[in-house]
């Protein structure tokens, strides 16, 4: 069996930057054992599998450790193979996945993802939070959808972390965002720590954003922003916060291109 094999910078203008994603398109689903092999060989944070489905396509991502429910990076490259390798015609693609309906839309140069909103309040135990990440966060937040937010005073701050990641895996929360303020023409900087997921920090993205934009967005009172990851490879996001939707945009680069062999 041979399966085609498309690797994808994601967030990024530039190639060998961002979060790359493997993007491999199916005619009918492999077993979940295949594709988490698939996704564990491939060692990047995500291996996205798509097939047809009614008038779009059913999505699933693996990170090399589990399936996840949402992931917004791979999203972003699945959609940039089908508008340039399968000769997709029309404005947008819509994505039947774990978390829901997902669009991605033509955007000029850049693709624009609608992602569900999580929202983060007030909570308890930054203790624990600060003792992993090495730095005393303003403020401490936990998402519905598992993540803890940890804010920070500035933009140097998120990227001085030298976080524990075995320590971050201890903690209740799934994965740990941490964020600032960006400074000059950024209104704010981000990364994140997931060692659960056997990712300890993930390049850009996506999915995190439909957190952190709600946050933002009531602190500067702005609903649409421009946010950096200061990852080591770095990624640049345009977010707008509508309430129970986010939408994250951004470009993509493709810079593999082959075959699986099973």
């Amino acid at each position: 069996m041979k399966i085609p094999l498309y690797q994808i910078d994601a967030f990024t203008s530039k190639p060998l930057a961002g979060n790359p994603a493997a993007v491999c398109p199916l005619e009918t689903w492999l077993d979940d054992a295949t594709m988490q092999a698939i996704a564990t060989e491939n060692n990047l944070s995500e291996t996205a599998f798509f097939v047809p489905e009614d008038e779009g396509f059913h999505l699933r991502w693996f990170t090399p450790a589990m399936e996840v429910t949402l992931c917004g990076h791979a999203t972003l490259a699945t959609a940039w193979v089908i508008f340039h390798r399968f000769d997709w015609q029309l404005q947008s693609i819509d994505f039947h996945t774990r978390s829901g309906a997902l669009t991605v839309t033509r955007d000029d140069d850049r693709l624009a993802l609608d992602l569900p909103s999580h929202p983060a309040v007030p909570a308890a135990g930054d203790e624990a939070v600060a003792a992993a990440l090495g730095a005393v966060p303003q403020d401490y937040l936990v998402a519905g959808n598992g993540n803890a937010l940890a804010v920070l005073a500035g933009a140097e701050e998120v990227r001085a972390l030298k976080p524990d990641f075995a320590a971050i895996a201890r903690l209740e929360a799934d994965g740990v965002i941490a964020t600032g303020p960006g400074g000059a023409g950024v209104d704010f900087v981000s990364r994140y720590f997931v060692p659960k997921a056997g990712i300890n920090e993930d390049p850009v993205t996506g999915s995190a954003h439909s957190t952190l934009t709600p946050y933002w967005a009531r602190r500067l009172g702005k609903n649409s922003l421009y946010a950096l990851q200061v990852s080591a490879r770095g990624g640049e996001l345009w977010c707008e916060d509508r309430g129970d939707r986010t939408i994250v945009s951004g470009h993509c680069v493709p810079v593999i291109e082959g075959t699986i062999v099973l």
